[in-house]
């Protein structure tokens, strides 16, 4: 691997914990306005048995003097370009709301690629053939900060900082345009099997829609409905690492 793929690589990828002896590997993607260290309590979660790698979008945090990516497309197109062709580990992707969009598509340039994905976790996002409509990118900005109160995706009294509401709009805003932009293309359902996290209360994901995941696999189908709204996996993250555990560690034992 040339140099410059290698910083490729670290500037899209964050390993929080070094795992030599992972019998598998787990691709988080973060939400609309998320940053890979949401990820954090994951990796030491799951370390030394799974290698967790947290995407980093361009333009937030650490790569914020970076242009966006304002498409799901353009996101899964080069995020599948660095994973393509990885089979020393058995290789999963986990994607919650806006990451759950790009997962699908990275799992399906990954999979017409040759390269295979144990299995698609998602994780409060409607099947991608359950469109819509939503204009959110297209608010004044009190509209997208009522928007993200709403789903209680950001701490309330951060949103009371002018400083740090004006740091993270771009962001936000940028996500919304790229999730709220995106259409599903019809195409062959994928090979991995699909396991569906969400919350029963979400309001921008009801369980029929998130039920309709399994209408893109061609593989085994788990809904796994959990309590709460949006962001529920924050108060069931012992349950879904066991499921990752469980799924993965045994799998990956087979690999070796």
């Amino acid at each position: 691997m040339t140099g410059s793929a290698n910083s490729d690589e670290d500037s899209w990828f964050r390993r929080f914990h070094t795992s030599p002896e992972a019998k598998a590997r787990l691709v988080c993607l973060p939400h609309a306005g998320g940053s890979a260290p949401f990820y954090f309590p994951v990796s030491r979660a799951l370390t030394p048995d799974i290698e967790v790698l947290a995407v980093q979008y361009p333009g937030r945090q650490d790569r914020r003097h970076e242009p966006f990516l304002t498409t799901i497309d353009a996101l899964a197109d080069r995020i599948a370009e660095l994973l393509r062709g990885r089979d020393d580990l058995p290789l999963a992707l986990f994607g919650h709301s806006m990451g759950a969009m790009i997962a699908f598509e990275v799992t399906r340039r990954l999979e017409a690629a040759g390269t295979e994905v144990d299995t698609l976790f998602v994780s409060g996002r409607r099947a991608p053939s359950r469109h819509r409509d939503e204009n959110v990118h297209t608010r004044t900005d009190d509209g997208v900060i009522d928007e993200l109160r709403r789903l209680s995706g950001t701490e309330m009294d951060l949103l009371g900082d002018d400083d740090v509401v004006r740091m993270i709009l771009p962001v936000v805003r940028n996500d919304y345009r790229a999730v709220e932009t995106y259409r599903y293309r019809p195409g062959s359902p994928l090979a991995a099997p699909v396991v569906a996290f969400t919350g029963t209360a979400d309001p921008v994901a009801s369980v029929d829609e998130v039920r309709s995941w399994g209408d893109h696999t061609s593989a085994g189908f788990e809904l796994v409905p959990l309590a709460g709204g949006h962001f529920f996996l924050t108060r069931h993250q012992d349950v879904i690492l066991q499921y990752l555990t469980d799924r993965l560690v045994d799998k990956g034992r087979a690999h070796v």
